[in-house]
């Protein structure tokens, strides 16, 4: 029997660059999404709420190296990226990484396993940033937390489901709005007061500037999320490789920017034992915080929205291989979005977000996210095997050091946990 990817390796025409798929798929989704859209899209996920509240942890491991460890970051995230930007174009599916990991080990369980813990990691993720979310918005408006959560979370999912052009235009308004809060913290940050630990900076200590790297990490958690759209992207092997990149080399640069500001404005020790760290530099600065925290609160629905549009596609991904989960893989006749996982999905994170305290999410996600990257990493080593060639193909050393900094990132964050 075939396995899943083959058809593509054969379906390849060189001279055209274009991917032609031997079956026709039962039902499709509608491809309304262009490279800019796309990278929007890409930026919002990974600024989400991740920035506004991860400066504190990452400055209490690193210090005044924070900086750096976004930077590392983005470093161990990069070789990952480009390996992601290659298999989205070899196979351009919904079901992404569950797709990739079963291409590569020619293992449907493995890949089944991969897509599933993929979903179960948004909705959690989504859960907790819906949580945060509902509590910035209750700290100006008077409501009941309970309502706004269940109102935030209702509007997002009527929103995925009415289609993924006016999901990702409205994310693209929130990214605009989230870039824009990050540019005023900068902006009142750098008119803000020198701290005395940026004048006075201590020796570096590269074990917790490695720890700090894991838990930024959870920053640049969104990438990946790219590859779920392949379905709906116009030229799916030219948008998704340019979105990858260009999303990851814009937040990369806006997390060190930002960071910078951060530790030279507000003292280590402050920024470490704050929930809402950027709020700190917002008011060293004297910026309004109600400004601040109603930029926050559009920033969690823009993390949201995205989680719950990317698991949706996974799991509609996931149906086409059929058995019990072909009840996913049905697009809606005049919306083109997959109605049933997106409901499912959103109805699990309002509740999540009601019943659970999600704790030391940075952590978990992160981890759950570094053991998928190499899996990805080791998926792509062994299709390059088959088939050298790809419309998007980078290095064949790129994966294997993808997969080396996952796995040192992994014991990493395992030693820094252990301590």
């Amino acid at each position: 029997m075939p396995w899943r990817g083959q058809r593509y390796f054969a379906a390849y025409d060189s001279n055209n660059a274009h991917f032609m798929k031997e079956a026709k798929m039962a039902e499709t989704l509608k491809r309304r999404i262009g490279p800019g859209l796309l990278t929007a899209y890409g930026v919002g996920v990974m600024v989400g709420a991740g920035i506004y509240v991860l400066v504190g942890a990452v400055a209490a491991e690193a210090g005044l190296y924070a900086p750096l460890a976004f930077l590392l970051a983005g470093l161990i995230a990069a070789p990952s990226a480009l390996s992601y930007a290659e298999l989205s174009t070899r196979i351009p599916e919904a079901a992404g990484e569950a797709a990739y990991v079963e291409a590569g080990f020619r293992a449907r369980w493995l890949g089944r396993i991969v897509g599933l813990a993929i979903v179960a990691g948004g909705a959690v993720s989504a859960a907790a940033v819906l949580r945060g979310g509902a509590g910035y918005l209750t700290s100006f408006v008077d409501i009941p937390l309970i309502w706004a959560i269940i109102g935030l979370g209702a509007f997002l999912v009527i929103i995925a489901v009415i289609g993924v052009l006016e999901s990702l235009a409205l994310a693209a308004v929130f990214t605009v709005i989230e870039v824009a809060g990050l540019a005023l913290v900068v902006w009142t940050g750098w008119h803000a007061p020198v701290s005395p630990d940026w004048s006075m900076p201590a020796a570096p200590y590269v074990p917790g500037i490695s720890v700090a790297a894991t838990l930024a990490f959870f920053a640049f958690i969104g990438f990946e999320d790219i590859v779920n759209m392949a379905e709906e992207v116009k030229r799916p092997e030219r948008s998704l490789p340019i979105a990858i990149i260009a999303s990851l080399i814009i937040t990369t640069l806006l997390y060190a920017g930002v960071t910078v500001i951060a530790v030279r404005a507000v003292p280590i020790e402050d920024l470490a034992a704050s929930e809402r760290p950027l709020a700190l530099v917002f008011e060293a600065g004297g910026g309004p915080i109600a400004l601040l925290s109603a930029i926050a609160v559009i920033a969690a629905l823009n993390g949201v929205l995205a989680q719950i549009v990317m698991a949706a596609r996974v799991m509609f991904g996931l149906g086409k291989s059929g058995g019990v989960l072909s009840i996913f893989h049905h697009a809606h006749p005049r919306f083109g979005t997959p109605v049933l996982a997106t409901v499912l999905i959103g109805g699990f994170v309002i509740g999540a977000a009601l019943a659970l305290p999600v704790s030391n999410l940075a952590g978990v996600t992160s981890t759950i996210l570094l053991l998928v990257f190499t899996l990805v990493n080791a998926s792509l080593i062994l299709l390059k095997r088959h088939a050298p060639k790809a419309p998007f193909c980078i290095a064949p050393w790129v994966p294997w050091v993808g997969l080396i900094f996952a796995l040192l990132a992994l014991v990493a964050f395992a030693l820094g946990g252990a301590v």
